[in-house]
């Protein structure tokens, strides 16, 4: 293996073991000591590669973010009805959940700290699916409301559970395997609120 396939691969082992620590298992204070230990190499090689703990995490939640934007980008450019759409993307949304269960909690934990800003979606989308959401309301197939607050209503049952996650093992007395059972469930649950029909 020459030198540089050594790095890279050094580099993304070191990635996806803050990414597991981080986002699946939510250890949002592990140090660079522990990231290191748990990737098996030295803890130099972490600054090194990335200069910090803050800048390692910067790379790996933008990694993330990528792949969500993505996925959201195909289906906002796909020509299946409005309903499959929307269907689609609480999939999606919820195998992120799946995957890694704490990158809400962090999204708000970022939002709070006030250094959390990203534009996720451009003008042109952004009036193409209100257009399509009163176009479904004027269907008869959602309820008549303001067509942002449909967005909302579905952001909200979408990401809500998962950004409280701990909370809410805690208080329900839920444990990982449950809460993922529950999440998983979320699908129908969430268009039978979404849609009339």
């Amino acid at each position: 293996m020459s030198n540089q396939a050594k790095k890279d691969q050094t580099q993304e082992l070191i990635k996806e073991t803050a990414k597991n620590l981080f986002f699946v298992q939510g250890r949002f204070d592990a140090t660079t000591q522990e990231i290191a230990d748990e990737a098996g190499v030295n803890r130099t090689l972490i600054n090194y590669y990335f200069r910090s703990r803050d800048n390692l995490i910067q790379i790996v939640f933008e990694e993330a973010q990528r792949v969500e934007k993505e996925k959201s980008e195909v289906i906002q450019k796909s020509d299946l009805p409005f309903k499959e759409k929307i269907a689609h993307f609480i999939e999606n949304g919820l195998q992120t959940s799946l995957q890694y269960p704490y990158l809400e909690t962090y999204i708000v934990s970022q939002i709070n700290k006030g250094s959390f800003h990203r534009k996720e979606i451009d003008e042109e989308h952004k009036e193409q699916i209100l257009k399509d959401i009163k176009i479904e309301m004027d269907k008869g197939n959602i309820e008549k409301m303001e067509p942002i607050q449909f967005i909302f209503n579905m952001v909200s049952l979408l990401v809500f559970p998962s950004a409280v996650r701990p909370l809410f093992m805690e208080n329900m007395m839920i444990d990982d395997k449950e809460f993922d059972r529950l999440i998983a469930d979320r699908k129908d649950i969430i268009l039978n609120m979404l849609f009339k029909n």
